[in-house]
């Protein structure tokens, strides 16, 4: 495969000033910021270039697709598509998990119960213990045992640290020449999407619901890299945009049978749900628009931040969310204060 991602890199003209190639980071000066307003982008140009960032991919001019795309879809499809791909495959959850997420949704939940169901998995022990005992956590208390760590982080904190223990290293496991480089930027991203939506669906149901559908939204991704790095034919060159559109409803079909077999959390699976079908109708539910809106913003600012747009970049003012413009723009601000590049 290493033919095919030489021929992916190699010999792209220059593209016009609008469309600005992936890879080079340069410095960004105060005194060189934009004083004139920074234009909107349209939704699909966002995510024509997140997800070519994802895969170190230059832009392309091309919009329709060609015949070996062609081919290359087929071939996706017949892999992946429906419930053809072998989800097992995919790096699995502790086992303890599902019934963790659950125990903690519960008002009936106690420190005890929760310490005994974290016992059961050595790994997310080792992990609630390091975070326990890290700066952001520390007393003047010794953390000497499991169930004290877990009254110390609390209800919230260990969901977001078993959320983040668990997918972190699941979007970072793709495969490839590509691995490392995708799968840390899908973490930035899932990072960044997770706190969005988390804010744009507060007073609207369960925060932590909001905050895991952002998480997990484009583990399918990673695992599409990898059947890419194994299946696409030396002679496939730079994808077209739509190619890239294909390819990213393939992945998001995967993800939503991921988290179906993950077991995770019904408003979940339905605002993963909406997210695969929003070509055809928009989001109902408020989780729906807020993951939406918020895979948007986490898109916008990867970009920005990695020097592909202008980081005063606004959302898109045509967007498929139902959510307010003033709420969106906020949520903006929130990700632009808590992920400083």
């Amino acid at each position: 495969m290493s033919g095919f991602w030489k021929r992916l890199f190699a010999g792209e003209a220059p593209p016009p000033k609008e469309r600005a190639r992936f890879g080079v980071v340069l410095p960004w000066p105060e005194e060189c910021a934009p004083q004139e307003p920074v234009p909107a982008l349209s939704s699909a140009d966002i995510q024509d270039w997140f997800y070519r960032l994802v895969l170190g991919m230059p832009s392309s001019e091309t919009d329709q697709l060609r015949l070996q795309e062609q081919v290359m879809l087929r071939r996706l499809d017949e892999l992946c598509g429906g419930d053809r791909f072998d989800i097992s495959t995919l790096p699995r959850l502790p086992e303890v998990l599902p019934q963790l997420l659950r125990l903690l949704k519960s008002e009936h939940s106690d420190g005890t119960k929760v310490a005994r169901l974290i016992g059961r998995d050595p790994v997310l022990v080792g992990e609630v213990m390091r975070v326990s005992r890290s700066a952001h956590y520390r007393t003047a208390r010794t953390i000497s045992s499991l169930q004290h760590a877990v009254v110390l982080l609390g209800h919230d904190g260990l969901r977001q640290m078993v959320t983040q223990h668990v997918m972190k290293p699941i979007l970072q496991a793709s495969a490839g020449m590509l691995g490392h480089a995708a799968g840390q930027r899908l973490w930035d991203h899932a990072e960044r999407c997770a706190h969005a939506s988390t804010y744009l669906a507060r007073g609207q149901g369960d925060p932590f619901e909001a905050y895991l559908a952002g998480i997990v939204c484009n583990a399918g991704v990673g695992a599409m890299i990898r059947v890419l790095d194994q299946e696409a034919p030396p002679t496939l060159g730079v994808f077209s945009r739509s190619f890239l559109i294909g390819y990213t409803h393939l992945a998001n079909h995967l993800t939503l049978r991921a988290a179906k077999h993950w077991e995770l959390p019904p408003n979940v699976i339905v605002a993963l749900r909406e997210r695969l079908d929003v070509r055809a109708k928009a989001p109902v539910t408020e989780l729906g628009n807020a993951l939406l809106a918020a895979d948007h913003l986490a898109m916008v600012q990867m970009l920005a931040d990695n020097h592909v747009i202008d980081r005063a970049t606004p959302p898109a003012s045509v967007r498929a969310d139902r959510l307010p413009e003033v709420l969106v723009d906020r949520a903006q601000q929130e990700l632009r204060r808590v992920f400083r590049a």
